[in-house]
């Protein structure tokens, strides 16, 4: 649609004097920035023109690049307007806002529905949003056991090389494209080309999936919150059982096992002993599963605005409470053994093919990528935010805080290891002292420090058994799990973030207000999340987040790739950047996204295919008899439902596109979202770029502007200023 500000400026400049013009132009420039995300809800644009002339700008409301000149003019005017004058340039203002009103109400009668979008208050709730989004549970629970498991030091070879080649061109891209063209997920594909809506619903369905079983572990973080305030911690002994004969006796499958194990498969999770024996309902669960989807639908109901204000909590807390685990941890006995033990490199991993693998995976799921909610947070910034500023920032403070969180493990894990060791050694001794030389117990300090679990096992067994072991170890558990809640949270907004404004952009529901979608949605998620609260909840839980979490994300993200490079273009997408950020994207990005980042994904997904083919699946059962778990294989119906999860999500991407040969619409056309792109070309000074001898021959650049490799342009074409006019 035409852009309000430059009709008015073209419509005026043959009546209105030079003076006045530079006042207009000052309009201009204040309609513009509230054009660019309003400030305030409720408030027309013409009103905040015309009362808010000298208003202290905020951010997302304003573009800095705008700002100056317009300020300078003013001074300027004010400067040269004789003493006396104030009534004048007041009736001066007073009928350049008139104007303004009068031509609104002919022009933007279509825009109201769609051109106004929320915005972040500030630069820093942005970027605390989008690392509470990307740094999740994975940092604290997954990356140290795959750290220890697969090369020590040697594996961050494999994990900052595929940060580079994946992680963050990927991120990179969904930023950039976010904030180019304004809208979620389904929005953005669709306009890239009709024919790619599918990209953007299978997103939102992955993320309606994930969000599903992801807020379970906000749920368990929440049992374990509450009984961290009991004295003594509840897992730190075994519960007594009562026999007829009216003596007590600890709970021999609690002795047979541990403490910890004990509380966690049985107490809180009341495991059977099978996915096909769910047993009875489990009531303790279903309360937390209903408190934890109730916090998340308070957090969210309000819209980004409410929800970033809560990340300065979720998103610095945190890493508050893990700088404190690391000055005890580091004072604990054994603590050094215990980090040694994750970055001594063992280089032979590297000739390992499943190092590699394991180390992409890890840097695609810890980034939070294709899941639309970074292309929903950036589709809120202003429209010349730096992106790749934040991506690279994000990205390495993502990697950061997974190693600094590996250190702070395995500094309380070495503690745990050592004084297990030291046991060991004094029962060994005083057997050696009784003469009994057989059957002594072997005591090897590195195999209990390689015992080490990930996941749930880390965070609910290993490091809950070593917090019993801290004096005060009420205080450590309740900041434990506390940091695992916020941890969850934060991820928890950005996955459902994406579902909810793809329902918006879609407009499936126009009449409904966005705190009834919000509102909808949890609730729905919240009664599908019942299946959780039994005997077998736990093992569906698994069954989810092995399939219906992985696959589907890589391919979503290679078609992502595939979609910006030979449809979209890549020549194409690095001028919006440098539009945006007054910066060209260098050769390596372009690179990245043309021909490394897909390569990278398309040999992940077929190594982790032939790794499941080959190795099959299996899910660990708690046996109570044995006081343990057993590895057991998937039934046929498990294997059924994974390959619905993963083929109600790819699913999608084919389907939208044949339906659109037919002439079905499944996504329907919407006119592109406002976007400054003759302004920001006139700030940062853009002119036409000419490829360089490397990028026509890498790229396949055309001297007429075309790009070989490309696939023909099939987005809804942008009505010029002039063709709006007329």
């Amino acid at each position: 649609m035409a852009n309000t500000a430059q009709l008015l400026r073209r419509q005026s400049s043959r009546d209105i004097v030079l003076k006045t013009q530079k006042s207009l132009d000052q309009l201009e420039l204040r309609e513009l920035r509230g054009r660019l995300v309003p400030k305030e809800h409720g408030v027309s644009h013409h009103h905040h023109t015309s009362l808010h002339l000298h208003h202290q700008p905020m951010y997302g409301a304003t573009n800095q690049g705008f700002m100056s000149d317009a300020f300078d003019e003013s001074s300027e005017l004010e400067q040269e307007l004789p003493f006396g004058s104030d009534a004048s340039t007041s009736k001066t203002k007073a009928e350049l806002a008139a104007f303004v009103d009068q031509q609104q109400e002919d022009i933007v009668e279509g825009e109201k529905e769609g051109d106004e979008r929320e915005s972040w208050d500030s630069k820093v709730m942005f970027l605390l949003a989008t690392i509470g989004y990307a740094v999740g549970l994975g940092n604290v629970w997954r990356f140290p056991y795959l750290a220890q498991k697969n090369g020590g030091g040697a594996f961050l070879v494999p994990y900052f090389i595929m940060l580079c080649i994946q992680g963050i061109p990927i991120f990179y891209l969904e930023l950039a494209i976010g904030q180019r063209l304004r809208k979620g997920a389904i929005g953005v594909w669709s306009q890239v080309s009709p024919y790619l809506g599918g990209i953007g619903i299978s997103s939102a369905v992955v993320s309606f999936i994930v969000a599903l079983y992801y807020n379970t572990i906000i749920a368990w973080c929440l049992i374990y919150l509450l009984h961290s305030f009991e004295s003594p911690l509840p897992w730190a002994n075994c519960p007594t059982r009562l026999y007829k004969n009216y003596t007590y006796d600890h709970e021999p499958e609690c002795v047979a096992s541990s403490p910890t194990q004990f509380y966690w498969y049985r107490t809180t999770l009341h495991c059977s002993e099978s996915v096909d024996m769910p047993d009875s309902f489990n009531y303790h669960m279903a309360i937390a599963l209903i408190v934890s989807w109730f916090l998340v639908y308070i957090c969210m109901v309000q819209g980004i605005t409410s929800s970033g204000k809560i990340v300065y909590m979720t998103a610095i807390f945190p890493y508050v409470v893990l700088i404190i685990f690391f000055f005890r941890g580091i004072t604990l006995k054994g603590a050094a053994d215990g980090v040694a033990h994750l970055f001594t490199p063992r280089w032979e991993t590297l000739l390992d093919p499943v190092v590699w693998l394991e180390a992409g995976t890890q840097i695609f799921f810890s980034l939070g990528l294709a899941f639309g909610g970074l292309i929903a947070f950036s589709s809120y910034n202003p429209a010349n935010n730096n992106c790749y500023r934040d991506a690279i920032l994000v990205s390495l403070t993502n990697c950061g805080t997974s190693m600094f969180a590996g250190v702070v493990v395995f500094s309380v894990i070495g503690f745990k290891a050592t004084a297990i060791f030291d046991r060991c050694t004094e029962e060994r001794a005083g057997l050696v002292a009784l003469n009994r030389t057989y059957n002594l117990p072997i005591c090897d300090l590195e195999q209990e420090l390689a015992n080490s679990a990930s996941g749930t096992g880390l965070a609910f067994i290993i490091f809950t058994e070593a917090i019993n072991q801290f004096p005060g170890a009420q205080l450590w558990a309740v900041l434990f799990f506390l940091m695992l809640f916020t941890l969850g949270i934060d991820s928890q907004f950005g996955t459902l973030e994406g579902v909810v404004t793809s329902l918006v952009d879609m407009k499936l529901f126009p009449n409904m207000p966005k705190e009834y979608i919000v509102g909808a949605l949890c609730l729905s998620c919240c009664m599908i999340s019942m299946c959780f609260a039994n005997g077998a909840g736990s093992y569906i839980f698994q069954l989810m987040d092995s399939f219906a979490g992985n696959f589907p994300l890589l391919i979503i993200a290679l078609f992502e790739c595939l979609s910006i490079s030979y449809i979209y273009g890549v020549r194409r997408f690095s001028d919006d950047i440098e539009m945006m950020t007054g910066s060209r994207p260098g050769f390596y990005w372009m690179f990245c996204w043309k021909y490394l980042s897909p390569c990278a994904m398309i040999t992940i997904l077929l190594a982790s295919f032939y790794q499941l083919v080959t190795e099959g699946s299996s899910y660990p059962a708690w046996i109570a008899a044995k006081g343990a778990t057993d590895n057991m294989e998937w039934p046929h119906w498990c294997i059924v439902i994974a390959f619905a999860l993963i083929l109600s999500s790819i699913l999608w991407i084919p389907m939208v596109a044949i339906l659109r040969l037919c002439g079905i619409k499944v996504v329907e056309d919407s006119d592109p979202a406002w976007f400054p792109e003759a302004e920001l070309r006139e700030v940062h000074g853009i002119v036409p770029h000419e490829p360089t001898e490397l990028e026509r021959s890498v790229f396949c650049f055309n001297m007429d502007g075309t790009e070989g490799m490309c696939c023909p342009k099939y987005g809804l074409p942008e009505k010029s200023l002039e063709e709006d006019e007329e």
